[in-house]
């Protein structure tokens, strides 16, 4: 027995294969719920309540009869259009199954047993449930008002850090970091130490001095900036995602991906929906009215909302037990929004900016809750 097969080791319950070490460690990534009553209000996820393009729409359904093929396996087309749009290379654009699979695939590639992976406290889930899949451990770095706190980051860097994530502007917090304050970030980093800047809600982002992290990109070799469809876009359903990255790092990425990771429907609607723009402004000025009315009316009711440029807000109850007894009640009323205790914001709920008839019976929901 050669060393490898003694290392193996099975259950000693049920003989059966163990996985490797740190699977069993993470947490399962727990979304939104979609179900409360016969007609819903959606609230819980973060999506687009415009839909998506309908010239999108088309281009799904004229892939129909074509479901016996495989897809184009590098996504070339797509990533043109992309990179047209943004002003990117194609060369540095890497398509995921969500920016989800794309961040799976870093962690993965830069980060194993007993790494750390740093990021910051209320940051998304899923970079220190991925983390411990491959047996890296999660740092979380203290924020500031809800928001990243770069001090706080390059304090907590040690020399096990492997990765760095930056979700900019943040989920579920709604908050973002400057451009200045991410090249400080960057530039007190070691150079082995890659930065993920996590851009997944860039559109909703009309802030002066934001930026989604291109130049860092294009400035080294050890930054990456991801994106989504799932957001502006609306296409949630088909998991389509990129990234921009040096040169090195997507060679990196091209060889982790399966080779056909982006079905050819979710390409055909990706390429029509980036394409659409006209659809991208409409999304994002109704977005911010809505938001805009949605964080007053709340602040109005003496909820804390926390500044958000995104399209969710959170609202802040006086405590934990009044938030439960809230999410509770709308979802007696079919408004379905999202509990943020997992994110260690049990006081709160998110809230997606959705239509203005949605918004209002949000609203109506906690207004009558409140006066109970």
């Amino acid at each position: 027995m050669n060393s490898s097969q003694a290392d193996i080791q099975n259950d000693p319950t049920t003989g059966a294969p163990m996985p490797r070490p740190g699977v069993m460690d993470a947490p399962l990534y727990v979304p939104g719920t979609h179900k409360a009553g016969d007609d819903p209000a959606i609230l819980s996820a973060n999506e687009n309540p415009l839909g998506c393009s309908p010239a999108a729409v088309e281009a799904f359904r004229a892939a129909a009869p074509h479901l016996n093929r495989y897809p184009e396996g590098g996504s070339v087309e797509l990533r043109q259009a992309i990179g047209a749009v943004h002003g990117l290379d194609p060369a540095h654009i890497v398509c995921g199954a969500g920016s989800d699979e794309l961040i799976t695939l870093l962690i993965r590639a830069y980060a194993g047993p007993g790494d750390e992976v740093l990021y910051s406290r209320h940051g998304f889930l899923m970079y220190p449930i991925t983390a411990r899949t491959v047996g890296a451990v999660p740092v979380a770095a203290p924020e500031s008002n809800l928001a990243t706190d770069v001090d706080q980051m390059l304090a907590h860097v040690t020399e096990r850090t492997r990765i760095v994530f930056v979700a900019n502007p943040n989920n579920p917090t709604g908050s973002w970091v400057p451009a200045r304050d991410l090249e400080r970030l960057r530039a007190g980093l070691p150079e082995h130490v890659l930065l993920v800047l996590d851009s997944a809600y860039a559109e909703y982002v009309e802030a002066d001095g934001y930026d989604d992290g291109r130049r860092l990109v294009e400035a080294g070799r050890n930054t990456v900036m991801t994106r989504t469809f799932s957001k502006i876009y609306g296409l949630a359903a088909l998991r389509l995602g990129w990234c921009y990255a040096p040169a090195n790092v997507v060679d990196v990425l091209n060889r982790l991906r399966s080779p056909f990771n982006i079905n050819a429907a979710a390409q055909a609607a990706g390429l029509a929906a980036v394409r659409d723009q006209d659809f991208v402004k409409r999304s994002i000025a109704e977005n911010a009215a809505q938001r805009l009315r949605l964080t007053q009316s709340l602040q109005q009711l003496g909820l804390d909302v926390p500044p958000s440029v995104c399209n969710f807000v959170l609202a802040g109850f006086a405590d934990e037990e009044t938030a439960t007894a809230a999410n509770a009640y709308l979802l007696s009323r079919g408004v379905i929004v999202r509990v943020m205790a997992a994110y260690g914001l049990p006081r709160y709920l998110r809230v997606t900016v959705g239509t203005s008839e949605e918004v209002t019976r949000l609203l109506d929901g906690i207004a009558d809750f409140l006066q109970r």
